[in-house]
């Protein structure tokens, strides 16, 4: 469903986002990172905006992976740029100039954004626009890769495996749940944790940080996260979790 952009980065050149984005007030950006499954190279989002909102999509991708990017909307007037680490108003990619198609080589490695915005002229009339975002990154994965070293348990996706202390509701006992982790180096990666009921729970860190789980249109349980010495206790609704600096960290 891609197309190659004669353009696109092997000419060096960067694009203008344009005075319809570059211009609005940052706190009209909402920005979400793109969370790729374990060995998985490919990712679809689903969203919409309304008016001047502007949507910043974060992944993560290395120097020299291949990217390919597309949107999908039925409203004529809402694109996507790419703007490359460390970039926040000069796009490498302008999606009004490339049809919301990109595909390309990257420059260099961190955290890329993509801009989901609505031409000014729609955004005044504060029009809607649903869209699908395809992100599709190749040549080593699409999340920067785990520490050298830090192999693998035979027979699954995960570097660790084991148990952490959890509970399942307000005034429950602290039981233990079965974990596995996929580490993504510097403190960042994914822990995936079955809960008494054979379910699973998917845990994202950053840098060290918990920043969210996986949450659906039916799981709007609330979010939070504490640190307690060497432990983050992460509650999501009524169920907690202790997940020690190890198993995101190795060690």
């Amino acid at each position: 469903m891609f197309r190659k952009n004669a353009g696109h980065l092997a000419l060096g050149l960067a694009l203008l986002i344009g005075g319809a984005v570059a211009s609005r007030a940052a706190d009209e950006i909402r920005t979400e990172r793109v969370h790729f499954k374990p060995g998985a190279t490919s990712a679809v989002v689903e969203g919409s905006i309304k008016g001047y909102a502007i949507v910043d999509y974060l992944v993560n991708a290395r120097e020299g992976q291949q990217m390919n990017a597309s949107l999908a909307t039925k409203h004529g007037a809402t694109y996507f740029n790419i703007l490359a680490p460390g970039e926040t108003e000069v796009a490498m990619f302008n999606g009004s100039m490339g049809e919301n198609q990109f595909e390309g080589t990257l420059p260099k490695s961190g955290d890329y954004k993509l801009r989901v915005y609505m031409m000014r002229s729609a955004a005044r009339r504060n029009e809607t626009a649903n869209y699908r975002l395809e992100i599709i990154v190749t040549g080593g994965g699409a999340q920067s890769a785990a520490p050298k070293g830090d192999a693998k348990v035979p027979g699954t996706d995960f570097h660790a495996t084991g148990k952490i202390p959890c509970s399942m509701g307000s005034g429950q006992p602290t039981g233990s749940c079965d974990f596995g982790v996929t580490r993504e180096g510097g403190g960042s990666g994914m822990v995936t944790v079955t809960k008494p009921d054979g379910r699973k729970r998917v845990i994202y860190f950053q840098k060290g940080r918990a920043t969210g789980y996986d949450q659906s249109q039916a799981d709007t349980a609330e979010f939070r996260a504490s640190r307690q010495e060497d432990l983050t206790i992460v509650q999501i609704g009524g169920e907690r979790f202790e997940i020690p600096d190890a198993v995101i960290n190795g060690g």
